[in-house]
C-alpha cells in the first residue's frame, strides 16, 4: 500500500464517521462525551489526519449505535442498493 492509498483510506473512514455522526444528529462535543474521546481527537480522525486504533473505531461505532464495518462501506454502493428493486443478479442465462 502506498502512502497515498493509506491517506485515502483514513479520509474515507473519517468521512464515514462524520456522516454517521451527523445522521445521528450529534455534534463533536456529544460524540466526545459518549465515546470518551476528546473533541480534537475526533476532529483529527474525521479529517483523516489521525490513524485511529481499531479499539478507538469500536468506541466510536458503539457510541453511534453502529458497527465498525459501517465506516468501511462505500456510500455510493449503499445508495445503489437502496434504489434497487431487483432481488439480485439475473443468472437466468446460465441455467
Amino acid at each position: 500500500m502506498t502512502a497515498h492509498e493509506g491517506e485515502k483510506i483514513l479520509e474515507q473512514t473519517g468521512a464515514a464517521i462524520r456522516r454517521q455522526r451527523l445522521a445521528e444528529g450529534l455534534g463533536l462535543k456529544e460524540l466526545a462525551r459518549l465515546s470518551g474521546l476528546s473533541i480534537s481527537a475526533l476532529s483529527l480522525i474525521e479529517t483523516g489526519k489521525r490513524d485511529p486504533r481499531l479499539s478507538t473505531l469500536d468506541r466510536i461505532a458503539k457510541s453511534l449505535g453502529t458497527k465498525v464495518s459501517t465506516f468501511f462501506q462505500d456510500p455510493a454502493v449503499d445508495e445503489l442498493k437502496a434504489g434497487s428493486t431487483g432481488s439480485g443478479y439475473d443468472l437466468s442465462e446460465f441455467e
